[in-house]
């Protein structure tokens, strides 16, 4: 029942606790897109550019970024998204523990749209959707095709 318009969530998330907690506010939030979840950058950015459903052949998405991951640095995560063409206007949402302002300037430098630090909170995390104006273009709404 995945119409071609739905806008997929991927996260790409290490810690499963932190990941459970994540999709919880989303769903809190109203939001029932689909949610692909990986806990490592190199699936994910295979996913990302290669795969039929991914965003760079399938169709829209919003990525949802841990900075640390096992296997690389989030940011080279975010480079690479942001540097690719079909990708570009990929929403991105960088999520960390740190608030450290160079980091967080660093994420913005190379295109992050929202930064949230964790623990990630329901407001927190409806307040970001709010803030890319995608609150209502994430949301799913019922036969919306004949009344835009």
């Amino acid at each position: 029942m995945n119409d071609h318009h739905s806008v997929s969530i991927v996260m790409i998330e290490d810690d499963e606790g932190h990941a459970r907690l994540i999709e919880k506010n989303i769903r809190r939030a109203g939001i029932l897109n689909d949610i692909v979840h990986f806990t490592d950058g190199t699936r994910a950015l295979d996913y990302l550019f290669n795969d039929k459903k991914g965003p760079a052949l399938g169709g829209p998405a919003l990525v949802i970024l841990d900075l640390n991951l096992p296997d690389m640095n989030g940011n080279d995560i975010l480079a690479k998204i942001k540097g690719e063409a079909a990708l570009r206007r990929t929403p991105v949402v960088v999520l960390t523990t740190t608030d450290d302002k160079a980091e967080i300037e660093r994420s913005y430098d190379l295109g992050a749209n929202v930064y949230i630090t964790k623990p990630v909170n329901y407001e927190s995390f409806a307040q970001a959707i709010r803030q890319l104006g995608l609150f209502l273009s994430v949301i799913k709404v019922p036969e919306a095709e004949g009344n835009i």
